[in-house]
């Protein structure tokens, strides 16, 4: 029985899994390295160590225990998110609640709860066919949103919505219906400017005032000039083989370079080909996540598994994007690759429900579609 459960476990996704983490430490050794002080690697590896734990505790829970304390899981991530605003700020943010030896956040684990309350929300409904069957998701969606928002935290905040669509879609939304409600929320887009905090401002007007040469820029301008420039100094192969083509410190200097501008760091080190290595990482296992969502019968672990597949591709567009200047940088960490405790676990944990559902016994495996 046991060899016959080790013969279920997806290898293929566990591959890219430990994979992508080492692409991550490479990334976090080289940060270390440059900055000259930090012991970010260290850390990293233990987390690594305590998220792959998990991970395989994951594996071995059955997912569908997990449907009837959805809600009850999900309300308890609402009210940390609440907590977090009784706690003093951080920086002018209040994303953490420090546990001692590490701070955890709360908007990580909400992601991953809003998955599981939104699936078994839908398995089993047709009134999302019609516009107001839609409106529950979008409660559902708006909460959290709202409170990640004030913390203030635009970037994941914003990882909810692709989420909410992409589940409504799999389990038989109308199209139609869809894109009636992105074309609304479009037209909202002021009011949202309206509410967004000078700093969350400063991020989008750097995106489209951004310029190569010249005077060197100040604020979110800085962050996002030198990530592009550390990504050309890496060049096609990287200092790692090519070596460091210019000899002055502060061209090297990247501010989060640990966190949220790693795939920089990997770029430096390991050039454009390191990058494209580890995007086709990615690529693949989000292929590999839905290729299972397809192959389940199950509607809550379908649309559990397209929720996750959906999460952790939004969060890897969005922070290589804003790396390379096609978005504003938001403060959003890459799955995996990241220096970070609750990021790290949280992804872990999200994968883990991946395979499991992909594995584990009780239920068929077919290619058949749901009713719509």
């Amino acid at each position: 029985m046991i060899h016959s459960g080790f013969r279920r476990i997806p290898w293929s996704i566990l591959c890219c899994i430990l994979i992508l983490m080492g692409c991550g430490l490479a990334g976090i050794a080289r940060g270390d390295e440059l900055a000259g002080q930090g012991h970010y690697f260290q850390k990293q590896c233990v987390w690594i160590l305590i998220s792959l734990l998990a991970l395989g505790g994951t594996i071995l829970f059955p997912y569908r225990n997990l449907r009837g304390v959805s809600y009850p899981l999900f309300l308890g991530t609402l009210v940390l998110l609440i907590a977090v605003f009784f706690i003093p700020a951080v920086n002018g943010s209040r994303r953490w609640i420090p546990l001692g030896f590490f701070k955890f956040q709360p908007s990580e684990l909400a992601k991953i709860t809003y998955i599981l309350a939104l699936a078994h929300y839908l398995m089993y409904r047709q009134n999302y066919r019609r516009i107001p069957g839609l409106i529950v998701p979008f409660i559902l969606t708006c909460v959290p949103v709202f409170l990640i928002l004030r913390e203030p935290d635009l970037g994941t905040s914003l990882l909810f919505f692709p989420i909410l669509f992409a589940m409504l879609f799999s389990a038989g939304a109308r199209p139609r219906h869809l894109i009636t409600i992105v074309m609304l929320g479009i037209c909202t887009l002021p009011v949202l400017w309206l509410e967004m905090n000078p700093e969350q401002k400063s991020r989008i007007v750097a995106l489209f005032t951004q310029r190569d040469g010249g005077e060197l820029p100040k604020g979110d301008g800085y962050h996002l000039y030198q990530s592009k420039q550390m990504l050309a100094l890496g060049g096609v192969w990287g200092s790692e083989i090519a070596g460091m083509p210019v000899d002055d410190p502060a061209a090297y200097h990247l501010p989060a370079g640990r966190t949220d501008f790693i795939f920089c760091l990997v770029g430096e080190r390991f050039g454009i080909m390191g990058c494209l290595f580890a995007l086709s990482v990615f690529i693949f296992l989000f292929f590999r996540g839905l290729q299972i969502a397809t192959a389940t019968r199950e509607p809550f672990g379908r649309l559990v598994a397209v929720g996750i597949v959906t999460l952790l591709a939004s969060q890897t567009i969005i922070n290589t994007g804003m790396t390379v200047g096609l978005m504003p940088i938001t403060g959003m960490t890459l799955p995996l690759m990241s220096y970070g405790g609750t990021s790290m676990l949280s992804t872990c944990l999200a994968l883990g429900l991946l395979m499991n559902i992909c594995m584990h016994p009780g239920y068929e495996m077919n290619a058949e579609p749901f009713r719509f």
